[in-house]
């Protein structure tokens, strides 16, 4: 019986074992390589909600006021996250020449526009909040006390790339 249960156990401890997840793949610095991170069209809400939730939280502990979702800021971003994709590059111009400011108006937005960043990446909504507290210009537009309102919008290739665009703004 006790034979039974050691085979049994050893059994079980092999199938397991063949369970488990890969080792990640390890880049040329030797950290593991960048997973696509994969987009659905149900995601949507909770992305947004998840950026707002995550910049709240870091605005809330230098004082600056909360934001709300501006359904005019996340329209103006969506569609330049589109341009960005069709220009094949990351930049604050669209392919018609419009600024950050000419495309909240288009969208709809009377208020004032406090910034935009943008990005080009695999990553998630998360890492990349977390990218652009890296860097002064970008954590800026995150952190503007003077902004009440924010928009997110993105764009996903086939092969997972994805064209972020964070827009910022007062009413």
């Amino acid at each position: 019986m006790n034979r039974r249960i050691g085979v049994f156990s050893a059994m079980c401890l092999v199938v397991l074992a063949a369970c488990a997840p890969p080792p990640p793949q390890l880049g040329p610095d030797g950290k593991p390589l960048p997973q696509v991170y994969r987009i659905n069209p149900g995601d949507t809400d909770r992305i947004v909600y998840s950026m707002l939730d995550s910049m709240n939280t870091l605005r809330a502990a230098t004082g600056a006021p909360a934001l709300t979702v501006s359904s005019a800021l996340s329209s103006a971003a969506a569609a330049h996250s589109r341009d960005m994709a069709a220009q094949n590059r990351p930049w604050h111009f669209g392919t018609d020449g419009s600024t950050p400011l000419d495309r909240a108006r288009r969208a709809g937005y009377s208020g004032h526009v406090v910034g935009e960043n943008i990005s080009e990446t695999y990553e998630s909504e998360t890492e990349t909040l977390q990218a652009w507290m890296g860097l002064p210009d970008t954590r800026d537009v995150v952190m503007s006390p003077e902004a009440r309102e924010m928009g997110l919008g993105w764009f996903q290739e086939p092969g997972g790339k994805i064209w972020w665009t964070l827009m910022t703004g007062h009413p």
